[in-house]
């Protein structure tokens, strides 16, 4: 049977276990150090504010409550402003800022302030929150010699007197048991009502009265003083308390409940609307790498049939190179009178003369086909073009740019061809829209707007009734066809996510305008500035 052996424990010495423990104890005190200067870079900068907090309470109560919200960093700041108001060779003497409690009100006095660290720092190299209470006891004593002060004292406990001890906590002698604060180990007597429940009004031997919490506080018998921390309510209350405390409990369950829903249902429609719009440029993205693929396909194609071209040259190259090597090296008189060399040569020349006259295409661009003349041409100056790739013929390459009506170039002859081919969807795309019951202006210029490149080549296809129509169309559209303020308009580049989504135009800046998208409503930027050629009316898509 298999038992698993106990883990063993690292084994330390007494030097590393006791050097770790004072490092971590030197971190600890560095960090508080270091957190009270990142306070105060953080209270005097107000870096606060950019997180929405109208001051620095605010932000401490609300960041910090877990540390001891504001009360906490209160005292952080004032240690440090105790610190500050030390010379260098004594500020070493406090490493903690709870040492710094007892010495709080010597602030304003700076000479006292360091007498009373110097006395303590004589006792211990590192003096506790205590020696400094002590020392603060030494350099400040307790005011007996002061007869006005004795005097209020006096009547003041005169006055005290005539209270109910028995009903209230006055005239009671109570310490201060806590080593934190400033009158650590004095004793004191509360001669007046305590302003609430966790704190009394405690008068001290110097005439000074502070307000004290209870925790810090015992009594004579060296016992926690028991002062009560709820309000009591007449009898005839605790029903109707009770009641409240209910109505008020399920008031607040349902209101989280609902503000739960809410957030559910706003989180759940923002990632529905963030999918969509993902999956709509994913479509949009896979038609347009579709449309690159095919024109990659046609590419490839063509520079197959080129190489076709290019070898098939190669090999009668060839053989024309052997037939003239043939030529010359035989005789003469083998060939008879049929053929000379000279004969041959001249030949040569009179069928280069015959194939130069046939190249020559230019009276087919002036009196093209009838019937699909374009396409027809089209084919004609692409053959041309490959024809004078294959034989660096600039006469073929001349003739395919008069028919396709371009510059005399490969690249130039190729994106004229490609315009070419989009010819006869455009027109089937035009008559299409124009064919429909209805038909506006904004409807033809939004779909030419994708045949504006080859404008001139669709309008010469297009008949004389539908060129009429397309300018009445044009002519009848009114001013608020413009674009302007109040007009619901869409992007115009289908490959944008905008082109499916609804903006109004709420300002115009001369040349351009200003849209509020519907689908920015809760985004951080709502509007964006575009040229009118940019957009397009908004119509909805199924």
């Amino acid at each position: 049977m298999l038992t698993q052996e106990p883990e063993q424990t690292p084994e330390f010495d007494y030097s590393s276990l006791n050097s770790s423990i004072l490092d971590t104890l030197a971190a600890i005190d560095r960090f508080e150090w270091q957190a009270i200067e990142e306070l105060r870079l953080m209270r005097d900068n107000r870096y606060f504010k950019d997180a929405g907090y109208t001051s620095f309470e605010s932000y401490c109560e609300k960041e910090l409550t877990r540390y001891g919200g504001y009360r906490r960093v209160r005292d952080l700041l004032a240690a440090s402003k105790v610190v500050d108001t030390l010379p260098e060779s004594l500020r070493e003497k406090i490493t903690k800022p709870s040492q710094t409690r007892p010495l709080l009100r010597l602030v304003k006095t700076p000479d006292k302030l360091q007498e009373v660290v110097a006395i303590a720092s004589k006792e211990k190299p590192f003096p506790t929150a205590a020696d400094f209470a002590k020392a603060v006891r030494e350099v400040v004593p307790k005011n007996t010699s002061n007869p006005v002060a004795n005097s209020n004292t006096t009547e003041e406990k005169s006055k005290t007197q005539c209270f109910d001890c028995a009903q209230q906590p006055l005239c009671q002698t109570v310490k201060v048991s806590s080593q934190s604060h400033p009158r650590y180990g004095e004793s004191g007597v509360i001669e007046a009502d305590a302003p609430n429940t966790s704190q009394q009004i405690v008068t001290f031997s110097d005439g000074e009265r502070l307000l004290v919490n209870n925790r810090d506080l015992t009594d004579e018998n060296d016992t926690i003083a028991s002062f009560s921390n709820e309000r009591r309510y007449p009898e005839e209350y605790a029903e109707v308390i009770a009641e409240l405390k209910v109505q008020h409990r399920i008031e607040l369950e349902r209101l989280e409940q609902e503000l739960r829903i809410g957030l559910q249902t706003e989180a759940n429609a923002r990632a529905e609307a963030q999918i969509r719009e993902q999956l709509e440029s994913s479509q949009k993205l896979y038609q347009q790498q579709k449309s690159e693929n095919i024109k990659l396909q046609q590419r490839l194609d063509e520079m197959e049939g080129l190489r076709q071209l290019e070898l098939e040259n190669q090999r009668l190259q060839q053989r024309i190179q052997e037939l003239e090597n043939a030529v010359e090296q035989r005789p003469a008189q083998q060939w008879g009178n049929t053929m000379t060399t000279q004969a041959t040569k001249a030949l040569n020349k009179q069928v280069k003369q015959v194939l130069e006259k046939t190249i020559d295409l230019r009276s087919l661009a002036q009196e093209p086909p009838k019937e699909n003349a374009q396409e027809c041409l089209r084919l004609m100056g692409m053959a041309l073009k490959n024809l004078a790739s294959a034989m660096n013929n600039t006469q073929a390459l001349e003739a395919a740019a008069i028919i396709l009506g371009s510059s005399p170039t490969p690249e130039a002859i190729a994106y004229r061809a490609e315009q070419l081919e989009m010819l006869p969807q455009a027109v089937s795309d035009i008559r299409r829209v124009l064919s429909k019951a209805g038909c506006t202006w904004q409807d033809f210029r939004s779909v030419a707007q994708e045949y504006e490149v080859i404008k001139s080549d669709y309008w010469a296809e297009l008949t004389t009734q539908e060129t009429e129509l397309i300018k009445s169309l044009e002519n009848s559209s009114t001013e608020k066809s413009t674009i302007g303020v109040g007009s619901i308009v869409a992007h115009a580049d289908p490959y944008r996510t905008l082109y499916l989504q609804r903006g109004e135009v709420v300002e115009e800046l001369g040349e351009t305008v200003v849209v509020a998208w519907e689908h920015w409503r809760n985004e951080l930027k709502k509007t964006e500035t575009y040229s009118r050629d940019e957009l397009r009316f908004w119509r909805p898509h199924n």
